[in-house]
């Protein structure tokens, strides 16, 4: 079918082929569907499945121009997606001309084949994590769980030593990134672009060779690349993240704290900074490796996640004729979180089961800059430093004075760590020896940084009662050493008591 020339005259520049063809062809052979547009892709929601056809668009950073291309992205999208969602990518279907079209089957690569498609299992939409955040509906446990998810995926990955992840690429991506901005002209704000131009390139420069010790350390991986709040879904109650990234090696091999920061970007655009504090630290207890002076790059990471959905949703209501002012939202949010918020230092201290790890989650998203602090807790270092799953207990005879003096010496080094990242730290510790309370301060006068210390009083049987009650926490605490801390000598306790 030759293309109107009509049409050809008002699509959009990046559309290069006329597919209403084989468009209309499956609205009506899959009717009755439902239709879903965006910049890259018509998907139509039929029965128990979806249907993906790959638009024929080309950007700088994504190429399904022709045909052949198309259908080497079709297998692409199923091997990689299967490593995270295999119980939803079933396989790739040809749309075969014969000499009317046809709609092939799941594994047939004919020669006749004029177009191409991802076929996938359903699943409940209402599951997605956009549609519960728009709810409300989001969980503290939703997030653990999909920390837990993604460090897994992480931890499962091979680290990528060369490719593109030197400074200089970074800069290269940066800078289109700000060039993608500004071609979408009037349809984002371009006092933002103009000022983003300046500030995201800007707030890479002082990190390049926190860049380079990144890609030594093993931190770049063939990641999701994608992972918002649209591309993660509940199935059976578990997050499981799907669409990741196919169509670029540039855009998917990225440090996976990268890969992590579309999510807490995600959450924090929707004002769920509390959500997104909880991913965060989730995913640091759990992921292996030191991740802590990696987040001097976040605050860049998430603006740069933000630009991206700008510009990304500015192309889809570009395609689609919708309302464009969502996109704009996006560039307000990429430069808030350039915003500079000097870091600080909280240790909340008190005997087994007087809520410390609940104050702690509670003040985090509070504190500096987004999404807030990391909570160092000495129950999730001593279980890393064991390798041992967080909601399992140590073996006996893991708790000396010794280890003891040592899991608090690896904590105070985290929080200097993460001070000198400009990341703000709530330290979570019992804190019983003065000394060690005294070491909390010094970290907060070596680097510099205001300090304020907590300490929680609860009567003993409310916290032996808390910790008969817990379940899944990292903390391997019980009545019985409930009952011998409050013989504890404590000294004099300057902190704030509550």
């Amino acid at each position: 079918m030759s293309p109107d020339p009509g049409a050809v005259a008002s699509r959009p520049s990046f559309v290069v082929e006329d597919q209403s063809e084989v468009i209309g062809f499956l609205e009506k052979r899959l009717a009755p569907a439902r239709r879903i547009d965006t910049h890259g892709a018509v998907v139509f929601l039929s029965g128990e499945r979806a249907y993906k056809l790959k638009r024929a668009v080309k950007f700088p950073y994504m190429d399904f121009s022709t045909a052949e291309r198309r259908a080497a992205m079709c297998a692409a999208e199923i091997e990689v997606n299967r490593r995270l969602a295999p119980e939803i990518y079933l396989g790739v279907v040809p749309v075969r001309r014969m000499p009317e079209l046809v709609l092939g089957e799941i594994g047939e690569t004919p020669d006749d084949a004029v177009d191409w498609l991802v076929v996938m299992r359903r699943f409940d939409e209402e599951g997605l994590l956009d549609r519960l955040a728009e709810r409300r509906a989001l969980t503290p446990e939703m997030m653990a769980a999909l920390a837990g998810r993604i460090s897994r995926f992480h931890d499962s990955l091979e680290p990528i030593l060369s490719g593109f992840c030197r400074p200089e690429d970074y800069r290269h991506s940066v800078a289109a990134d700000v060039r993608q901005m500004r071609e979408q002209g009037e349809r984002l704000d371009p006092a933002a672009s103009a000022t983003l131009a300046e500030a995201m390139p800007a707030s890479l420069e002082p990190f390049l060779d926190l860049v380079t010790r990144r890609v030594a350390a093993g931190a770049i991986r063939r990641c999701h690349g994608d992972l918002h709040l649209r591309n993660i879904v509940l199935i059976d109650g578990k997050p499981e993240p799907f669409d990741a990234i196919e169509f670029s090696e540039k855009i998917a091999n990225i440090d996976v704290l990268y890969d992590l920061a579309f999510a807490l970007m995600d959450l924090c655009h929707r004002d769920l900074r509390p959500l997104a504090n909880r991913l965060l630290n989730e995913w640091l207890w759990r992921i292996a490796g030191d991740h802590d002076e990696a987040l001097a790059l976040l605050p860049m990471f998430l603006s740069r996640r933000a630009a991206i959905r700008a510009y990304v949703d500015s192309s889809i209501s570009a395609v689609s004729g919708g309302d464009n002012a969502p996109a704009r939202t996006y560039q307000r949010t990429a430069l808030g979180f350039l915003q500079p918020a000097p870091p600080s230092l909280t240790a909340v201290g008190g005997l087994s089961g007087s809520g410390k790890t609940t104050l702690a989650l509670e003040l985090a998203p509070k504190i500096g800059r987004s999404p807030g602090a990391v909570v160092v807790r000495t129950d999730v270092e001593r279980k890393r430093q064991a390798g041992v799953v967080l909601d399992k207990r140590m073996p006996a005879g893991s708790y000396t004075p010794d280890s003891s003096a040592r899991i608090y010496a690896a904590c105070f080094a985290r929080a200097e760590r993460l001070l000198r990242a400009g990341h703000s730290v709530v330290l979570d510790a019992v804190f019983a020896r003065p000394e060690e309370r005294q070491a909390a301060e010094e970290i907060g006068r070596k680097v510099g940084v205001p300090f304020e210390g907590i300490w929680l009083d609860v009567p003993k049987e409310v916290a032996q009662a808390r910790i008969a009650a817990r379940k899944g926490d990292a903390s391997d605490a019980t009545p019985e050493l409930v009952e011998r801390q409050f013989g504890y000598a404590l000294g004099d306790i300057g902190w704030k008591r509550k």
